[in-house]
């Protein structure tokens, strides 16, 4: 580990040694002066690139009047952003946090309770899907159900019944008088950018509907603008009774929330579940800003266009590079590109060219560029991309 201010931190990343001083729109300036193209977006996160005006004005006009004031009064600004939330989608109800994590933690517990305030207590267990990723606190690693990052946590939180993704038979092998509720990701990020065909949604929410369950969906990763519609439940045309944000809602900063139907948040009553920070105003004035931007007028049309070109163009760079890129998926700009060579050395190879990535399961490399790249930029990423595969054609197999 180089530099003395990292040595104090816990060593629970395998940190690459740059760092970024300052950004602008789809760029980064690492502290050695060097320009980087963020395909990265902070995993997700900086949807809106950086520094955007429209997102540095909201923040910076809401730190002269409140920072915090805690959820014991009022929140007029979580109330308006809800309201937001709400009529644009399916939901009637937001509860506000600070991470993915926590949404999911929410949801998984506002599932659980659905059914004790139905009268029936025993129903608390969750049918999730191998390759997903739900977060990392002890509950959304039981959900997550990869043993990698169970190993040494001591007991697994009991309740989460793991089938393989697409086997509608598994899925309802696994159900029982004590299943709660479903979830799934509509597009597995960490689990290699896999598409979950829609049928297979329509079909869980059909069985959901038979069997009393609840369906949740974690669109942790695909909310807010990410596959090219508001949110990816919105493309597939399936609708969750319970959903989870986080990542791009803020734009950059810490939030996360889960919207629930009147119906699913009826357990959920005073007392029940809290969070110190969520909703608070300075959270709520960065969502508010995120969402102006992506409901703007042709926003995400260019989201939807620039993710199919960029797809296009990656479509060309694996057929003349087939020892490096084996297939590209995704949807909108969640994008991914399972490699032949380790998805490592992929990564590494495009640093070297100055554009960042992020690795995913599946030896998958995901590219995920703020919402607001161009098409220029989106040409000057394709190349980078094809010099990386010149640069590692000769050592593949």
């Amino acid at each position: 580990m180089s530099g003395s201010s990292a040595s104090h931190l816990l060593p629970t990343y395998a940190r690459v040694d740059l760092a970024f001083e300052r950004g602008e729109g789809v760029w980064l300036t690492a502290t050695n002066g060097q320009r980087y193209l963020d395909f990265t977006s902070g995993v997700a996160v900086n949807a809106l690139g950086h520094a955007h005006p429209a997102l540095v004005e909201a923040i910076s006009e809401q730190v002269k009047k409140t920072l915090h004031v805690s959820n014991l009064y009022r929140i007029p600004e979580a109330e308006k952003i809800a309201a937001r939330l709400c009529e644009l989608t399916f939901a009637d109800l937001v509860f506000f946090c600070n991470s993915g994590a926590e949404a999911m933690e929410g949801a998984i517990k506002t599932a659980r309770r659905y059914h004790a305030a139905n009268g029936q207590p025993e129903r608390f267990r969750i049918v999730t899907f191998e390759g997903a990723f739900h977060g990392r606190t002890l509950a959304t690693l039981a959900a997550t159900g990869n043993k990698k990052y169970l190993d040494g946590f001591g007991p697994v939180l009991e309740g989460f019944d793991q089938v393989p993704l697409g086997d509608l038979d598994a899925v309802k092998k696994a159900v029982t008088p004590e299943t709660a509720a479903i979830l799934i990701e509509p597009i597995q990020g960490e689990g290699g950018v896999r598409v979950v065909e829609p049928s297979f949604l329509r079909e869980l929410r059909a069985l959901c509907d038979e069997r009393g369950m609840l369906l949740i969906f974690d669109e942790v990763q695909t909310g807010v603008g990410r596959t090219g519609e508001l949110f990816a439940y919105q493309r597939v045309g399936v609708t969750p009774d319970i959903m989870s944000l986080a990542k791009a809602l803020g734009g950059g900063f810490p939030i996360g929330a889960f919207l629930v139907t009147a119906e699913a948040g009826k357990g959920m009553t005073a007392g029940l579940h809290g969070s110190t920070f969520g909703g608070n105003p300075l959270a709520m004035a960065a969502a508010g800003a995120v969402l102006d931007v992506v409901l703007g007028d042709g926003f995400l049309e260019q989201v939807r266009q620039n993710g199919l070109l960029l797809k296009q163009k990656l479509a060309s760079i694996k057929d003349r590079f087939p020892s490096v890129i084996a297939e590209v998926r995704g949807e909108g700009l969640l994008v991914g590109l399972r490699a032949v060579v380790p998805a490592g050395d992929l990564v590494d190879a495009l640093r070297a060219e100055n554009m960042i990535t992020v690795a995913a399961g599946e030896n998958v490399v995901r590219l995920l560029p703020p919402l607001i790249i161009s098409a220029a930029e989106i040409a000057e990423a394709v190349t980078r991309i094809e010099r990386a595969c010149v640069r590692l054609q000769g050592t593949a197999r």
